[in-house]
């Protein structure tokens, strides 16, 4: 009997920035001030002192940002952000199935003979 307001709390709570605006972040530097600017120092970890820049999270102390870009999550992130968003045509390539050819059963072929 639990709530499920909670549940969408804690799924939104996690939202970071997606891959493109990270990516746009890496390339102008203006794009990153904007972010950072948006939201108070007071109300960031660390008073918005350290942040990296490749999973878009804030830390407490510098010691804390140093063992975060040792770690396997920011290691996937960077291999993530260096193979590129997907385009239109490998999205859609990822969306297809082949599931081979389509053969009929004997049943469905002696009722098309019969008409």
């Amino acid at each position: 009997m639990g709530f499920l307001s909670k549940r969408t709390k804690t799924k939104t709570r996690r939202y970071l920035r997606d891959m493109d605006q990270i990516q746009a972040d890496l390339k102008s530097p203006r794009h990153l001030a904007q972010h950072k600017e948006s939201k108070p120092a007071e109300d960031l970890p660390g008073l918005g002192l350290y942040y990296c820049v490749e999973c878009a999270k804030w830390f407490e102390t510098d010691i804390s940002l140093l063992t975060h870009r040792k770690g396997k999550p920011h290691k996937r992130n960077l291999k993530a952000l260096r193979e590129g968003p997907f385009t239109h045509e490998e999205a859609a390539v990822v969306l297809r199935t082949d599931n081979g050819p389509v053969r009929m059963s004997e049943k469905s072929q002696e009722i098309e003979m019969e008409t």
